[in-house]
């Protein structure tokens, strides 16, 4: 009897639990960091830098296990490294042993980016993947709940908790894989297909020719640049910036991990109303339309970061860092359909990964610079520093609008 699963039903498996298993681990791993291990702001901000170095590095070499042996294989690897790198962490609050587990789960995503989504396209066919993709997205917002309220609820009692489950459970869903998940349709890629050093400098060198040969492209570029400059700060230090400036009421006594968890669940659920929202007017907004509204989210995101780092009472920092967390959600889904009106169809996989590759860059630049002024001044400073580092945007967006339009106008008139 063949004990193998449906692909379709494997793969919405791994979408609810992959999510619930990152939230479970995400949701104390901060508190974790800096109350148990006791970490600066800067060590904090190093954490990821070394998580994005790791990914960024090990992209190419862990992607011959997908291209050549199995994507199947890769998955499997990717979740026990991911699994390995969790629990080593939340059994050792030492600052080189978290360092080595950013390396460890690290490589492990670089494991599973791209060989979950090769995998069930081939077993499935293009045909069932949007819809699939949809509900797997859909499931994942609801296991990613679900995970912050069983985390906060496990973290309360003892914080690294919910950490070791997790890297257990993610062993345990790669032995699950290894057991049901069907790989029926799986051919190794040709040679000259497979991800090289080579092919990724090839690869990014092509991506800014073609950017270059379109002015709205290379002010993109500078977007997206700036976002990943200022994101890994914030990442890593809104949690010190409600511990350490912000407090948490003493009215009611609740533990920070507790206060944590209300923060990212309330966070998580408006984020989900508002970006459904967006999406069920996106289809009908043309490129000028998304411009406007990206000008003013990216405006309101600017705005709430600084104004979150200036924040000095719970309830005025509970609405700022909502709002920074929204615009940030919502931002994503507009930007990425605005991005890709704008590339022709035949290089847009080119352009795409040229940009991931920018963003990376200014993660791995930008997360330290900020970490060194939040150690150096303080974390309320270093977080306005983030948000006049994004400032940039506003008016690379409306330069963007004043193309746009011209563009448009041209297109009409022809």
């Amino acid at each position: 009897m063949n004990k193998k699963m449906s692909a379709y039903r494997i793969y919405l498996i791994f979408a609810g639990g992959t999510a619930l298993l990152f939230s479970l681990f995400f949701t104390v791993s901060q508190i974790y960091r800096i109350e148990v291990a006791g970490l600066n702001p800067l060590q904090l901000v190093l954490v990821g830098t070394v998580l994005e170095a790791a990914c960024f590095l090990f992209e190419i070499p862990t992607g011959v296990v997908a291209d050549i042996y199995s994507r199947k294989l890769s998955v499997i690897i990717g979740l026990i490294l991911i699994g390995g790198g969790f629990l080593l962490e939340g059994s050792f609050p030492i600052y080189i042993a978290i360092l080595a587990s950013q390396v460890l789960w690290g490589v492990g995503h670089t494991f599973l980016s791209g060989a979950n989504e090769a995998w069930i396209a081939d077993e499935v066919g293009e045909r069932e993947l949007d819809r699939l993709f949809l509900k797997g997205a859909q499931i994942g917002q609801v296991f990613s709940l679900i995970g912050i309220l069983l985390s906060t609820a496990v973290g309360a009692v003892m914080i690294n908790l919910p950490m070791l489950v997790s890297g257990f459970l993610f062993i345990m869903l790669a032995l699950f894989l290894m057991a049901f998940m069907p790989e029926t349709k799986f051919t190794p890629m040709p040679k000259n297909e497979r991800n090289t050093w080579s092919n990724m400098i090839k690869t990014f060198s092509e991506g800014i020719y073609s950017i270059k040969e379109k002015s709205i492209l290379i002010v993109i570029l500078f977007i997206t640049l700036l976002h990943g400059l200022f994101s890994e700060g914030i990442d890593r230090l809104w949690n010190a910036h409600f511990i350490e400036n912000i407090k948490f009421p003493t009215a009611v006594n609740l533990k920070p991990v507790i206060w944590f968890g209300i923060i990212n669940a309330v966070a998580m659920i408006l984020s989900i109303i508002v970006v459904e929202f967006i999406k069920r007017k996106m289809n009908k907004t043309g490129r000028l339309e998304k411009v406007w509204l990206l000008l003013g989210i990216n405006g309101v995101l600017v705005g709430a970061i600084i104004i979150f780092g200036l924040a000095g009472n719970f309830a005025f920092g509970f609405a700022t860092y909502l709002t920074l967390y929204i615009m940030r959600t919502t931002n994503g889904p507009l930007y990425r359909a605005w991005l890709n009106q704008n590339i022709k169809a035949k290089v847009r996989a080119t352009v795409l990964s040229t940009y991931g590759q920018i963003d990376a860059f200014g993660q791995i630049i930008g997360g330290p610079i900020i970490g060194y002024i939040a150690v150096k001044y303080s974390i309320s400073v270093a977080i306005v520093i983030a948000g006049i580092i994004l400032s940039p945007v506003i008016l690379l967006y409306l330069f963007s609008a004043k193309q746009t339009k011209r563009v448009t106008t041209e297109e009409v008139s022809s």
